[in-house]
């Protein structure tokens, strides 16, 4: 594809298996990792995506590309075999793949390479969505966008370049399936991040952080919990989405 487009503008979409249930990988990479399939899955990956890096640079393209690298979710917690975990881990973040609001499932990294246009190392707190690749990438190519119907996303090229310091969105909106569980309010004058979650769903056991005994957790019905008034929590200091916050303890 690279030497066939190497002299003209080129898309060129890839989504890895690797890492998603079932997990598989060849006999090269199989026990490499000391985190199991899992990991051996994602030695796979970052190995194929080192090879796309190779061919996009050996064909003297790598100042002349944005390459963009992300999931599209977080890890799916409730995939285990006995006591390996086989769809991915969020750390510090509560929740996971299919489960509304909570950081656990949403908040995933955006990797973003361009030699020569973006700086290297540079490192940007802000929220963003996997809704922006289609407006920057229509910017990149000159285009314009459609006047029809509402669009969603924003283009990310002034924040990746610096040239403003916080993302166009100040609000997200987070469902699961069709139903609405959370928002997220980015208060452009601080720099906080807060979100109310209207909609959380019941894990099972309850204190497991997952839905283990339905193996997926539900997005209405008796499956969650609605809260009136909404859990509220402040991201930039509580990431964890560990302490609510309530009349007492939400500041002014």
């Amino acid at each position: 594809l690279f030497c066939r487009n190497k002299h003209k503008p080129f898309l060129l979409f890839l989504s890895f298996l690797h890492s998603h249930t079932p997990l598989l990988t060849t006999e090269k990479f199989l026990g490499r990792s000391r985190h199991g399939l899992y990991g051996d899955n994602v030695e796979e990956m970052d190995w194929m995506v080192g090879q796309v890096l190779d061919a996009i640079d050996k064909e003297g393209l790598k100042d002349t590309t944005l390459v963009y690298f992300a999931s599209d979710h977080g890890g799916w917690l409730e995939r285990q075999e006995g006591k390996r975990q086989l769809g991915g881990w969020n750390g510090i973040y509560k929740g996971g793949k299919g489960m509304g609001g909570w950081e656990g499932g949403i908040r995933v990294p955006g990797i973003f390479r361009w030699p020569g246009v973006l700086p290297a190392g540079t490192v940007i707190d802000e929220p963003t969505s996997l809704m922006d690749i289609y407006p920057t990438v229509v910017h990149l190519a000159g285009g314009a966008l459609p006047q029809d119907r509402v669009i969603d996303g924003r283009d990310l090229l002034p924040l990746l370049r610096g040239t403003v310091a916080h993302s166009e969105h100040e609000f997200l909106f987070h469902y699961c399936g069709v139903h609405l569980h959370a928002v997220r309010w980015h208060q452009k004058n601080t720099g906080a991040v807060w979100k109310a979650h209207y909609v959380t769903p019941i894990f099972s056991p309850p204190t497991a952080g997952a839905c283990y005994d339905r193996g997926f957790c539900p997005c209405f019905g008796d499956g969650v919990t609605h809260h009136e008034p909404p859990l509220l929590f402040e991201l930039s200091q509580d990431p964890s989405e560990a302490k609510p916050l309530s009349a007492d303890t939400e500041p002014l």
